[in-house]
């Protein structure tokens, strides 16, 4: 929980930090420009009001009717296809604004076609991202075993460099396809299709704008419309690859958190309960190898934790230390009574003779990956401390 809270703060503060930067780069760069072009169109306006003797009423009346005529340049906008093309602005949150209902029904009708549009459009945009991305990690795969590479797996690198291509390759499609149709630049082509397909839809450029395009050019409307669909999927196949892998990492530390502590109580639990077993069974038990399972219990527990094979004497030092603090209910504090200890009492000769685990156990053990034939804590006590020295 801590770690999620942490990378919630850090985000908003990465956040609100992005804004103020971004708010400083836009007055930089268009505040200058803002105030040159108010200038050139006040002075415009006195021309013309004074070329053909117009009031001031009288000219915001005709301002008014400008203003008023210009969503009705490309032809009648609430026929069919003008329709359709407002349906997509409002359940892909576009909003371009060159169009908007003006009686109260379409207005309540708008509002409530949004509230159940927009989530159905966006799980929509989402699953079908999730169904390109494993269709194209397919072909990866496909691809790279026809090509005969050793790793055939595909990683997310290699998922975020086709989402890019794919990315760019939409974006400058769409921007060769609007700047013959549209009479607009390249450049400012392009900026409509990332301001489009990002959902940002300023509404300074928008498509199908021009005299009657909705009604004397069908082909050309229906690519428009083809076109935001595919370019919105394309761009919601990529950003599940970064923003949804990002999101998971919450819930994957939440449950890596409820995880430990689960563990962390059933060891509580199991360590107290092995605890009081061994301080009610009498040590002759064990030694007699007779009903000994709770001292071969704790050496397999001991063995476990530890993982003996091919451990060097110089390893256990860390390695006590680390025990001391993470069981220490469950390990007993003397193991030399137990029969497994009896059974090997003779490794500890070779132990203290040449001072290292290894070759000891792996004597009794070449294959095995735990190793029970455990020593007393108190050989080991006097061999870390022998070590530390060193």
């Amino acid at each position: 929980m801590k770690r999620q809270n942490i990378r919630t703060l850090v985000l908003i503060i990465c956040t609100f930090t992005y804004l103020l930067v971004g708010a400083a780069v836009f007055d930089a760069l268009e505040s200058k420009m803002e105030i040159t072009q108010k200038k050139i169109l006040d002075d415009r306006k006195r021309e013309l009001m004074d070329k053909y003797n117009l009031s001031r009423v009288n000219f915001d009346e005709l301002e008014r009717v400008v203003l008023q005529l210009k969503p009705h340049k490309a032809g009648v906008q609430w026929r069919f296809a003008g329709s359709f093309y407002f349906a997509i602005t409002v359940i892909t949150t576009i909003g371009y604004g060159h169009a908007a209902p003006s009686t109260d029904g379409g207005k309540v009708f708008c509002m409530f076609y949004a509230l159940l549009g927009i989530p159905l459009t966006l799980v929509m945009f989402q699953s079908l991202g999730e169904r390109i991305n494993t269709f194209v990690k397919y072909l990866l795969h496909r691809l790279k075993k026809c090509l005969g590479l050793r790793k055939t797996e595909v990683s997310m690198a290699n998922m975020v460099c086709i989402g890019l291509i794919s990315c760019m390759s939409t974006l400058c499609v769409g921007a060769a396809a609007f700047s013959r149709y549209e009479d607009w630049s390249f450049f400012h082509a392009y900026y409509y299709c990332f301001i489009t397909l990002t959902t940002i839809g300023f509404g300074d450029y928008v498509a199908l704008q021009k005299d009657n395009a909705l009604q004397t050019n069908p082909q050309y409307v229906a690519f428009s419309f083809m076109y935001i669909l595919t370019g919105l999927t394309v761009i919601g196949a990529f950003l599940n690859l970064v923003v949804l892998r990002f999101m998971t990492m919450n819930a994957e530390d939440e449950r890596r958190d409820a995880e430990q502590r689960t563990l962390l109580s059933r060891n509580r639990q199991t360590g107290g309960a092995r605890t009081n077993h061994c301080m009610s069974d009498p040590p002759s038990s064990s030694a007699a190898g007779h009903g000994g399972g709770s001292g071969k219990g704790l050496c397999n527990v001991y063995a476990e934790v530890l993982h003996f094979q091919s451990m060097c004497s110089c390893l256990w030092y860390k390695s006590q230390e680390k025990m001391r603090y993470s069981i220490p209910m469950i390990i007993s504090h003397d193991l030399s009574t137990s029969d497994t200890y009896m059974e090997h009492s003779e490794t500890s000769d070779a132990l203290h003779s040449n001072g290292c685990v290894c070759s000891a156990l792996q004597e009794h053990s070449a294959t095995s990956s735990v190793y029970t034939g455990l020593l007393s804590p108190a050989h080991y006590q006097r061999l870390s401390k022998r070590r530390s020295s060193i």
